[in-house]
C-alpha cells in the first residue's frame, strides 16, 4: 500500500509547485487536490450534503484550478503520481474535460489518476446549469463519453445528456486504455454499480463510511455483475496517520491511501509532511 498526500491548494497556503517538489523529494507515492469552481455565499446546502456539518471552511472557496495547478507539478517533477480526488464532472464539459486529462497524462509520462464525484454542493450545480437530482445518470454519462475519446481515433456518443457526432480528438492519453477512474463516493447499490460499470478504483472519505465489510460488498457486486473483482482498487481519502491503523487498512486490501494536509498554512503542511515521514519509509517501499 503506497502513501499519497491530499490537499486544497489554496493561494494561502504552499503553492503547488513547491508542494509537488516536497511530496516527491520526501517519498510520497502520489498528491491529489480536490476542486469547487466557487462557493455561493448563500450556503443554502450544508458542508457535504450532510445536515448539522459545521460551517464550511475557508479553502473551500480559495482553492487552485486542479488541471493548471497539477500540470505545472508535472514539469517540476518526474515521478510523482498526479491526482484530482475529486473532479466534479457533473459541472465540466466532458470534450473540455476528456482533452485536459489526455494532455495532463502525456504531459506528466502517464503519471494521471482521474479521481471522479457527483458533488454535493446544490447551489454549485445551479450555477452550472446542472439539475442535482440527474447528476449521478450526467456524471455517468460523460465518464462513458470520455472513455469514447480517448480510446477511438473517430468517436461519437449519442446519450440522454451528452450528444456528439463522429469526432477526432487528440492527444490520447500515455496510460492504456485511459488513466484510472478513481470514484470517490458513498457505499450505495447505486454507487457501486457506476463503480463496477465504469470505475478502476473505489475511494471512500475515511470516517463517513465503513469500508471493510462495504470494500467486500463491492467486491461481489462485481461478480454479480460478470466483472473480475481483482480489476478493482480500494483507495482511501483523508485516512488517520497512524501505522497501526493503516496497515488494517492495508491488510483490507487498499492499495493506496491520501493522508491529509493543512490548506492554508505552507509551514504546517511542511511540519506534517515530515510527521508522516515514518508512514512513508514503512508502507512506501
Amino acid at each position: 500500500m503506497k502513501i499519497g498526500l491530499l490537499i486544497f491548494p489554496t493561494d494561502k497556503g504552499i503553492q503547488p509547485v513547491e508542494l509537488g517538489k516536497e511530496a516527491e523529494a520526501r517519498g510520497f507515492d502520489s498528491l491529489w487536490f480536490p476542486e469547487h469552481s466557487h462557493i455561493p455565499v448563500s450556503r443554502r446546502t450544508p458542508w457535504g450534503g450532510r445536515e448539522g456539518a459545521p460551517p464550511l471552511p475557508e479553502e473551500y472557496w480559495r482553492s487552485h484550478d486542479q488541471f493548471v495547478a497539477l500540470a505545472a507539478i508535472a514539469g517540476a517533477t518526474s515521478t510523482l503520481k498526479l491526482a484530482t480526488g475529486i473532479t466534479l464532472v457533473a459541472q465540466r464539459d466532458p470534450l473540455w474535460l476528456a482533452k485536459e486529462v489526455a494532455s495532463l497524462d502525456v504531459i506528466s509520462g502517464g503519471r494521471f489518476l482521474l479521481g471522479v464525484g457527483y458533488g454535493w454542493n446544490h447551489e454549485e450545480m445551479a450555477s452550472h446549469g446542472v439539475d442535482p437530482r440527474t447528476r449521478r445518470k450526467l456524471v455517468r454519462e460523460k465518464v462513458l463519453a470520455m472513455k469514447e475519446l480517448w480510446t477511438k481515433d473517430e468517436a461519437e456518443f449519442h446519450g440522454e445528456f451528452v450528444q456528439f457526432e463522429k469526432s477526432w480528438s487528440w492527444p490520447k492519453p500515455v496510460q492504456q486504455p485511459h488513466p484510472p477512474i478513481v470514484i470517490g463516493a458513498s457505499p450505495t447499490p447505486l454507487h457501486f454499480r457506476h463503480i463496477v460499470e465504469y470505475g478502476d478504483v473505489w475511494m471512500p472519505i475515511e470516517g463517513r463510511f465503513e469500508i471493510d465489510d462495504k470494500w467486500g460488498e463491492l467486491q461481489q457486486s462485481a461478480v454479480d455483475a460478470g466483472r473480475d473483482p481483482s480489476t478493482l482498487q480500494l483507495g482511501v481519502f483523508g485516512a488517520k496517520p497512524d501505522a497501526a491503523h493503516l496497515a488494517h487498512l492495508r491488510d483490507v486490501g487498499a492499495s493506496f491511501v491520501a493522508l491529509g494536509l493543512p490548506a492554508l498554512d505552507r509551514d504546517a503542511a511542511l511540519s506534517a509532511m515530515e510527521r508522516y515521514a515514518p508512514l512513508v519509509e514503512e508502507f512506501n517501499r
